[in-house]
């Protein structure tokens, strides 16, 4: 009993976030289980959120799976990286409870968001991933403490955009090799930011923000380049999650306005 106890009381220390973390990669594994036992189609139809078939009230449960499910390895450790550091730091301001609770809307919500996009701009696409929950997390921080500092590591988002803008146009058989370079370099970038030396932290291309204005940047250059160039990725998914946190975050404003001008102030 004294071990089955300690055990429990191990996982009880571990954040939220840091659960949650876990449990999008176990869902990341059964993702890839699910299609290589059963296939892309299977996947796409009980797993992804697919607009058409969401509208047409078949696999509601998509809204729910979409949300824990990535299938490429750069994206579900991009997206768990981000929430490391946005969740943690967000559940020692507002607890637990209230972090799972906004995580679950916004990515919820998310989801209808994307599934309205694809009816207006008629876009059938599937999509998955944690984004939509990260950016209601995201949207809470930058309404509780809008002036604290945060640094957006610009480097991979710049090679991202160069994969996507040059491979359709390099030969078939360079396509993998570039973008083999480029995810490589964008893990050194990642890893670089961590780096005692500013030299090689400066390969990363950081760039400080106040919070407020990181959500900013991380959407609206990417909706304008959505224009130009077809990116595979859901930015309407990432506003629906973003709105659930902003309206959140001022709700705890207005019911805690004491503690969260006294938090808005810590972190100025």
């Amino acid at each position: 009993m004294a071990r089955i106890y300690s055990k429990m009381g191990f996982l009880e220390n571990i954040s939220l976030t840091n659960k949650l973390i876990f449990f999008n990669i176990i869902f990341y594994v059964g993702s890839l289980f699910i299609l290589a036992t059963y296939g892309e189609q299977f996947f796409l139809n009980n797993i992804a959120l697919t607009p058409s078939l969401i509208l047409e009230g078949k696999s509601l449960w998509a809204l729910l799976t979409s949300m824990f499910s990535h299938v490429l390895f750069f994206h579900i450790f991009a997206n768990m990286f981000s929430l490391f550091f946005i969740g943690n730091f967000l559940e020692k301001i507002i607890g637990r409870k209230r972090l799972f609770t906004v995580y679950l809307i916004s990515g919820l919500i998310g989801g209808a968001f994307f599934v309205l996009s694809g009816l207006i701009f008629n876009n059938d696409a599937p999509g998955i991933g944690a984004s939509g929950a990260i950016f209601g997390l995201l949207g809470v921080l930058a309404v509780l403490v809008p002036y604290s500092k945060i640094y957006l590591i610009v480097g991979p988002l710049i090679l991202l955009l160069l994969d996507f803008a040059i491979s359709p146009i390099l030969p078939a058989g360079f396509i993998p090799m570039f973008s083999l370079i480029v995810n490589i370099l964008i893990f050194i970038m990642i890893f670089a930011i961590f780096s005692f030396n500013p030299k090689i932290r400066r390969f990363a291309i950081p760039l400080e923000l106040r919070m407020w204005l990181l959500p900013i940047i991380a959407i609206v250059p990417l909706v304008i380049i959505g224009f130009f160039v077809s990116l595979p990725i859901g930015n309407s998914a990432h506003i629906g999650g973003l709105v659930v946190g902003l309206i959140y975050g001022f709700y705890l404003r207005k019911k805690f306005p004491n503690k969260t001008r006294k938090l808005s102030r810590y972190f100025q």
